[in-house]
């Protein structure tokens, strides 16, 4: 905690005085996001260091594995629903993107079991991407995991059309979706194609 601390009193220093005028025009004028991330909770995926982007341009929505559910509106708690009803519905952003990283713990949980300490919630939230486990048994690919995380990019795209109110403003051309996946190896952002694959940005 004492580094933290110390880094917060680095950003009050220096970054502050010169994002002040930032700030305060947010706090003035309220948020007005691009675009949605869905990313990964992963500490070496940072979303807004990889897009280049500065407070108040991307609104952020992260969970274990970028995973989206499916729409299923009941009385269970749906933190990652929540906030992607937010970001379309009330604040209107224009694009959304998915995106998937490499060496992601969580497609490793799908593929090979998670650890007895995750079972609680991790195992059942993974449940999500069954058909991307499948799929990716299927295909048996030399490289299991990229293609899982790929899949699951895929995936997570495909649940986010399950939304009425995402698939009508895509319908109508109000919102645009994305997939793309981070490779923290070699610092490469890969973004998928119409046809489904991906290719380097």
């Amino acid at each position: 905690m004492d580094s933290l601390i110390a880094g917060y009193r680095r950003f009050r220093e220096t970054d502050w005085p010169e994002r002040r005028a930032v700030f305060e025009k947010l706090a003035r004028e309220g948020q007005s996001p691009r675009a949605l991330v869905v990313a990964c909770s992963d500490s070496r995926v940072d979303p807004g260091m990889i897009f280049g982007a500065g407070p108040g341009e991307l609104f952020i929505v992260r969970n274990v594995a970028n995973l989206v559910p499916p729409f299923e509106p009941d009385e269970h708690f749906h933190a990652s629903s929540a906030a992607l009803e937010y970001g379309v519905r009330v604040l209107q952003v224009q694009d959304i993107i998915v995106l998937g990283h490499g060496m992601c713990g969580g497609v490793r949980a799908l593929l090979e079991g998670a650890p007895p300490e995750a079972s609680d919630f991790v195992v059942p939230w993974m449940r999500i991407a069954e058909r991307a486990r499948r799929r990716t048994l299927m295909c048996q690919p030399v490289d299991p995991q990229t293609f899982c995380e790929q899949e699951v990019v895929r995936l997570s795209l495909e649940n986010l059309m399950s939304f009425p109110w995402i698939a009508e403003r895509v319908q109508d051309g109000r919102l645009r979706l994305h997939g793309a996946s981070f490779d923290i190896r070699y610092g490469v952002l890969w973004l998928m194609q119409h046809d489904g694959t991906f290719a380097q940005a």
